[in-house]
């Protein structure tokens, strides 16, 4: 289902509806509960495997291509109007700003301010350049975490949705998050025709 005007969706930053925001937390506290940093590991490469897959059915025209799906769990409404490209973009800026918060809160070290959806989102104008930055900040974030010999940190940064999370919180985050956009992806492609 493509579109070739900007349909109006909500702001970036608006969040999720309330009792999905609920739903939303409560399962990521069962997650973190239950999980480890080997199954948070496992899920971060999984999530990367399937992502590469469907970014190879792109080509260049294919991937810049805005597509407006409707809208899954866990995404807000301005993020339902993307590109491939524009989806790795997004995955890219929050594993570079993941790996850096992980590394400052292993060192005990909370960084200033809060994190903001709003602040991640893409560059509308982005290209296949992004497939190497996207792989590039994925391994970035995975030599951060295998060089963290303790991720169950003091020092906390703050989620908009989740509140304040250690670097054991921010790994565990990551594969969900993942999962979330590589369901955007097959949409995207799927609303192609792909």
């Amino acid at each position: 289902m493509t579109t070739p005007q900007q349909p109006n969706l909500a702001p970036p930053g608006a969040g999720l509806p309330r009792l999905e925001l609920l739903v939303a937390r409560i399962l990521f506290a069962l997650r973190r509960g239950v999980g480890s940093r080997r199954s948070f590991d496992a899920r971060i490469a999984r999530e990367r495997g399937l992502i590469c897959e469907l970014v190879r059915k792109c080509n260049t025209e294919s991937g810049a291509q805005r597509v407006l799906i409707p809208r899954i769990p866990g995404l807000e409404d301005s993020s339902r109007y993307w590109s491939v490209w524009m989806t790795l973009d997004h995955l890219r800026i929050v594993h570079e700003s993941i790996a850096h918060l992980i590394g400052e809160l292993v060192r005990e070290v909370t960084p200033p301010g809060a994190a903001s959806t709003a602040a991640v989102k893409p560059n509308a104008n982005v290209g296949p350049e992004v497939v190497a930055a996207f792989e590039a900040s994925c391994d970035a974030l995975a030599s951060v975490i295998a060089a963290s010999t303790n991720l169950d940190t003091q020092a906390r940064y703050s989620h908009p949705w989740f509140g304040p999370l250690n670097a054991s919180g921010w790994h565990a985050l990551t594969g969900v998050h993942m999962s979330i956009h590589r369901a955007q992806i097959e949409r995207i492609l799927s609303g192609l025709g792909g």
